[in-house]
């Protein structure tokens, strides 16, 4: 099978860590074969913007719409371009404009990756976040001036999107310890979260072989941090995912190596990966740029394509380099991101 990839590396540390995860899948392919990539760079960032005016030119998305998929990098440099013009004229467009309405974040215990937690145990969790709507929706504005200056946010939930979500979710629990929980806060928001409960005890029921159960957003967090390994797949609305997924990344001992997923469901347009980190102003340029973020994000493609397998060997290896100390130095260590990046071919080639 061939991949034909866009590869946006953005602004920041996406430059240095997207060329490292390149050069992993391109070993990984070679090694295992039956796969190719065919990855072709795309330059749209701040630094575009400040030269153009935008993001991506006019047709960049009917451009990206003829990849297989997109491996971004990282979106952002308020320096050089405010926040909300950098995502919304490229992440979020992308991701809007692509139907790609799922989004998904693992979070595990790794050994080598020392954890917050006195007591972590064994979590492996993945948190299935509705992407396309629910808090996050454009709807709204702001009236009068001064004190009596009002700002109306309008949360949107559609039934199509809601259970398009669950039914996900579940399907994915199928797949790993059956269980799903539904984040919630219908005892404080009064008409969008029953609504979603009513949705997921109906979606429920058509999967009797997966247990289920709901928790209010603000118990679910505690537990996040307090049990995780009573968790197996969560389901939860755009704002509610978004916030449980970066407590998962901090549960694990770094948001540098957290990965996430935009799904297309229907096959129309390209799905997108890309690891949670930002564009970390602060280390451009130093060489010490955490890789294993990307890399992960890049056995979350492999998996998107059905290559499990290539992707458990990928996952595999990158834990030997964290139990092994082979780690940069946002996570403890010493390595740059070419040390970490060529130890990690040298083990996929020994496997």
């Amino acid at each position: 099978m061939k991949l034909n990839i866009a590869s946006l590396p953005g602004d920041g540390i996406g430059r240095e860590v997207v060329p490292a995860a390149k050069e992993v899948l391109d070993t990984l392919a070679e090694i295992h074969g039956g796969l190719t990539f065919e990855f072709t760079d795309f330059p749209w960032s701040c630094e575009y913007y400040l030269e153009n005016g935008t993001m991506m030119p006019e047709d960049g998305l009917d451009t990206l719409s003829q990849f297989d998929a997109i491996f971004l990098g990282a979106v952002g440099n308020k320096k050089l371009v405010p926040d909300h013009i950098s995502l919304w004229g490229l992440l979020i467009k992308i991701r809007r404009e692509f139907e790609q309405v799922i989004n998904i974040r693992p979070a595990k215990i790794f050994s080598g990756l020392k954890s917050p937690l006195v007591n972590p145990k064994d979590f492996d969790l993945i948190v299935v976040r509705e992407n396309s709507e629910g808090e996050y929706s454009s709807i709204g504005g702001r009236i009068y001036q001064g004190e009596d200056q009002i700002a109306i946010q309008n949360a949107v939930f559609s039934r199509k999107a809601t259970e398009r979500a669950m039914r996900f979710a579940f399907e994915l629990a199928k797949k790993r310890k059956k269980h799903v929980t539904s984040a919630t806060k219908s005892n404080g928001i009064f008409h969008s979260m029953p609504f979603w409960d009513e949705v997921f005890e109906f979606v429920a029921k058509d999967y009797p072989e997966v247990n289920s159960n709901s928790q209010h957003i603000d118990a679910l967090a505690a537990f996040f941090v307090t049990h995780p390994e009573r968790f197996d797949v969560i389901v939860a609305s755009n704002l509610f995912g978004d916030v449980l997924t970066d407590i998962g990344a901090a549960i694990m001992g770094s948001i540098g190596i957290a990965p996430s997923a935009n799904i297309n469901v229907n096959g129309k347009y390209p799905s997108m990966f890309e690891p949670v980190h930002g564009s970390a102003p602060d280390i451009i340029g130093k060489g010490t740029a955490n890789p294993l973020g990307q890399i992960w994000t890049a056995k979350m493609l492999l998996d998107h394509f059905g290559e499990e397998e290539l992707g458990s060997v990928l996952l595999d290896v990158m834990e030997s380099l964290l139990k092994d100390g082979y780690v940069t130095p946002d996570i403890g260590g010493k390595c740059t991101t070419k040390e970490v990046t060529q130890e990690m071919m040298t083990r996929l080639k020994a496997k």
